[in-house]
């Protein structure tokens, strides 16, 4: 259990962090989520309820019993990561108010993990990808649906939400669209003609009339599709395909960035683009880019 005043705050917090940060819904919920799972252990650990007193006088041995056991329930370094960066932020943010020393909190490591690297499909992969969910489905219009979908994905580099969350009133697609992403920015992105002409395709067959505040991509019964559908397709296309777990719908998009990065493109186009806060963020491809040189070189290279 939490103090009253406790509950407030993190409420507080999490009100600072959607109006000020620009967090998305999702992000808060984890935040939530990440915190209130911490000071529920600290409650266990200590024996009383967590209050402002007693949060404030956490120390390292207690942030160390917490990371035991959340190792030992078996989160993983990332995911542990994140908890802690959630803790760390809601404890700088508290200490800030209410007066206390946080160094206990704010001093503690992050749990070493290896990033990994987007994992994109090779470019015939991804455009065998389009051709062959359309396979999948036994309605013509439902076909359409599906490659329209993964279309904006591996074209305009769209995450699956920001392509499902398109409505009638965006078709037919304009020469560019304007995307509401994470945390509520948005971007401009350019649609290409086969993104526009798969999208146009499927409108024409769709037996639900298109609405300006309706989705414009259709579930079998006319409600929204969901992101688990084309989820589910692409899993059935890839294993047709012979392709990988890791070609996903979200594994389009790493495409999308990956190629453009290989025809020529810089990387801060490539950023706003995909709609990234931070170009750090967008480098990961470069790394993506040099591990395919290196292994086409290692291919290639006589062996003595």
């Amino acid at each position: 259990m939490i103090s009253p005043a406790l509950t407030d705050a993190l409420a507080r917090w999490l009100d600072h962090c959607r109006a000020l940060a620009g967090a998305a819904e999702n992000t808060i919920k984890a935040y939530q989520t990440d915190v209130l799972g911490f000071l529920a252990f600290m409650t266990r650990h200590n024996g009383e309820m967590q209050g402002l007193g007693p949060i404030s006088q956490i120390a390292v041995r207690d942030m160390r019993s917490w990371m035991a056991h959340e190792r030992g329930r078996g989160v993983g370094a990332r995911s542990l990561a994140r908890e802690l960066s959630a803790v760390k932020s809601f404890y700088r943010w508290l200490s800030e108010r209410e007066g206390f020393e946080p160094t206990a909190v704010l001093s503690t490591r992050s749990p070493k993990f290896q990033r990994k690297l987007p994992r994109p499909l090779a470019e015939d992969a991804a455009v065998a990808m389009i051709d062959t969910v359309e396979l999948q489905a036994r309605a013509p219009w439902v076909a359409a649906r599906d490659a329209a979908v993964v279309t904006l994905l591996y074209g305009c580099g769209l995450r699956i939400s920001e392509a499902l969350g398109l409505t009638g009133a965006d078709a037919p697609l304009p020469a560019a669209l304007r995307i509401t992403g994470k945390g509520g920015k948005e971007r401009i992105v350019p649609v290409i003609d086969p993104a526009r002409d798969a999208v146009q395709a499927y409108v024409a067959v769709c037996p639900y009339p298109q609405q300006p505040a309706a989705p414009l991509f259709r579930a079998i019964r006319g409600g929204p599709l969901a992101p688990r559908a084309v989820q589910k397709v692409m899993e059935q296309a890839r294993l047709q395909l012979g392709l990988p777990a890791t070609a996903t719908p979200h594994a389009m998009r790493h495409s999308f960035a990956t190629h453009l990065l290989s025809a020529g493109g810089d990387l801060r186009t490539i950023q706003e683009l995909l709609g990234h806060a931070s170009l750090s963020t967008t480098q990961a491809y470069t790394a993506v880019d040099t591990a395919r040189l290196m292994e086409v070189y290692d291919k290639a290279h006589p062996k003595a």
